[in-house]
């Protein structure tokens, strides 16, 4: 077995375990930080919204000689010379290695066919070449407000189906908690590095969340079970038995998120470093980020809260105490030994009896007094002696 599997197997048994609940503010700190350096990237340096949303022309020529990063200074400044309104600062990217692309606010056709003839005459191409189409800042709006509707249908969606499957409102609380933190962090992350949000990024948000949710569920159906007649029994307190069940997990989440993250560093490292893919940049950026938040929130985030949000209950207060008490010394323990005694035993003071036996059951034994409950209980004689006894009266 490899060491990996050693571990989840001594995690799953609770030979080793890891104080996830007991840190638990440890890891609210370091959320709240990184939530807080997240919306700080958006307020400070904006987010780049693609032509998509904000409107424009987009113009995209193939390079005849040399690469496309070279072809990037001259595109722009043969854009910028025409004195087109609008178009003094266009945004020139390179895609791939043979093709130039030239975003530019929205334009008039008079001004579409000088900045297409600019860029032919900067490449060397005929303008007929550079494509162009042109979007409208009306459809932009669109594309946002139908992106932030799909987000928030989707966030109910997760609280009824959490609720319905666990019946447990706090779950579906720590569950949006969770996807919240996912999204922000995500968001703050494309600030920082300055990509695009495209159509293509809301796909991704969307996929990222649902991946989420699904290591967030897996966790709490362990929690469920290992709670399961946790008050009646009184084994444990319900973070106790909360922190068993990430433990439990544990090793299938680092295997199911590596697992996912290699083909999409995959593609974001490959396909769009190498191979200069805008689409599937924007795309596999937000998996990559999402992914790993996803991870990371559903231990440290969903499952601790749950246990605070829990741990409110008179309940779960009571059941508290009982396992406090358990564990003190003295205190009643569950399956506590009774002390087993014979007849003239005696410890080397000759004052009071030696103990003979400990049994974790109360147990008679033949010629012996147990002591139970606090008081000493008589035990049957045999049935010789019984009668040696009435022959002598």
């Amino acid at each position: 077995m490899s060491r990996l599997g050693t571990l989840g197997h001594r995690l799953y048994t609770g030979d080793v375990s890891i104080g996830f609940i007991g840190r638990r503010r440890w890891w609210y700190l370091i959320s709240v930080v990184l939530t807080l350096l997240a919306i700080g990237a958006v307020l400070l340096r904006g987010l780049n919204f693609s032509i998509e949303f904000r409107g424009g022309v987009d113009f995209q020529a193939p390079v005849s000689s040399g690469s496309a990063a070279v072809a990037i200074a001259p595109v722009r400044e043969a854009v910028a010379d025409v004195g087109v309104t609008g178009a003094s600062e266009p945004i020139v990217t390179a895609v791939g290695d043979r093709q130039i692309r030239v975003e530019t606010p929205p334009l008039t056709n008079a001004d579409i066919s000088t900045v297409r003839k600019a860029i032919g005459e900067s490449l060397d191409i005929p303008a007929a070449d550079v494509a162009y189409s042109s979007i409208g800042p009306t459809w932009g709006g669109q594309i946002t407000d139908k992106a932030l509707i799909s987000l928030a249908v989707f966030l109910c969606l997760v609280m009824v189906v959490i609720w319905g499957y666990f019946r447990e409102w706090r779950m579906s609380i720590s569950g949006l908690v969770a996807l919240l933190h996912d999204v922000v962090v995500t968001v703050g992350i494309y600030a920082l590095v300055g990509f695009d949000m495209t159509p293509a990024t809301v796909i991704g948000l969307l996929t990222i969340l649902g991946y989420s949710l699904y290591d967030t569920v897996v966790v709490f159906d362990k929690v469920r079970e290992n709670t399961r007649g946790l008050v009646a029994s009184a084994r444990s307190t319900y973070s106790e038995a909360a922190n068993l069940a990430v433990n439990q997990t544990l090793v299938r989440s680092i295997n199911t998120s590596v697992i996912a993250l290699l083909p999409v560093a995959g593609i974001l490292f490959v396909g769009a470093g190498l191979l200069g893919a805008g689409t599937l940049k924007d795309l596999a950026l937000a998996l990559f980020i999402g992914i790993a938040a996803g991870t990371y929130s559903s231990i440290f985030i969903a499952t601790p809260l749950l246990c605070d949000l829990k741990e409110r209950e008179p309940a779960m207060r009571a059941l508290a105490r009982r396992a406090e008490q358990r564990r003190r010394p003295g205190g009643k323990q569950l399956g506590a030994p009774v002390v087993v005694t014979t007849a003239g035993d005696r410890d080397p003071t000759g004052s009071s009896p030696l103990v003979a036996a400990q049994l974790t059951q109360p147990t008679q034994a033949r010629g012996s007094v147990a002591v139970a409950a606090g008081r000493a209980q008589p035990q049957r004689r045999s049935r010789s002696a019984r009668r040696s006894k009435g022959r002598g009266r």
